[in-house]
């Protein structure tokens, strides 16, 4: 067992379907983000494998009287498939999907995608929280959240709705954020698993979706 794996002993252990490839423990990795989020999701995309078993979720801050590039800038640096999330979409493993300027993302039990412009939360939209939230209600314990860095406490409040369902929570540290309000306000929750620099994230992510 490798180093990563030692640091997360709750890692479920894979089971293996019909065709005996092991089963993901976790179906969807849930990511908030804001001011200095763009380089730590660069960092954390171009770590991870472009067969990662488990959809990612992504809500960023982002200017919305502009278009974002965001999808684009990210789909250079992974193996994994990115694209800015479309409403009403069935959610794909091994994809990642960034959320529109100024629309919520919300996650389906159908494993359908919600887009909407219901009001700002924490003076935000999209917000972590209700991305969160939506997870939590869908997924339950096959879910994780991870906050990086960002000013605000977007995701604070989604983070207990993940643990109190029985996900699982990550947050990046102090020294490798940017901006540290955003993961310090979920970590002050006390829902957090795990407090990471954002180099370790994505290991930390194999090891518990693939229970490696």
């Amino acid at each position: 067992m490798n180093q990563v794996a030692d640091r997360f002993p709750d890692a479920r252990a894979p089971r293996a379907p019909s065709d005996g490839r092991p089963q993901p423990s976790f179906d969807v990795v849930a990511v908030g983000s804001s001011a200095g989020g763009l380089a730590a999701l660069t960092q954390l995309m171009s770590l991870l494998p472009g067969d990662l078993p488990a959809t990612m979720l992504v809500v960023q801050h982002l200017d919305p009287r502009h278009r974002s590039l965001m999808a684009e800038i990210l789909a250079k640096r992974t193996s994994l498939t990115v694209k800015q999330a479309e409403d009403g979409e069935l959610i794909d493993p091994a994809t990642v999907y960034i959320a529109p300027p100024d629309k919520h993302l919300l996650a389906n039990p159908d494993r359908t995608l919600s887009l909407t412009q219901s009001e700002l939360v924490h003076f935000v939209r999209p917000s972590a929280d209700l991305l969160f939230e939506s997870v939590a209600a869908a997924f339950r314990e096959r879910a994780i959240a991870v906050v990086l860095t960002g000013s605000g406490s977007d995701g604070s409040m989604g983070v207990r709705a993940i643990k109190k369902m029985g996900g699982t929570v990550i947050a990046q540290d102090e020294h490798t954020s940017e901006y540290f309000s955003m993961p310090s306000a979920s970590i002050d929750t006390g829902a957090v698993d795990f407090v990471l620099p954002i180099e370790e994230i994505a290991s930390a992510l194999v090891s518990l979706v693939v229970g490696r």
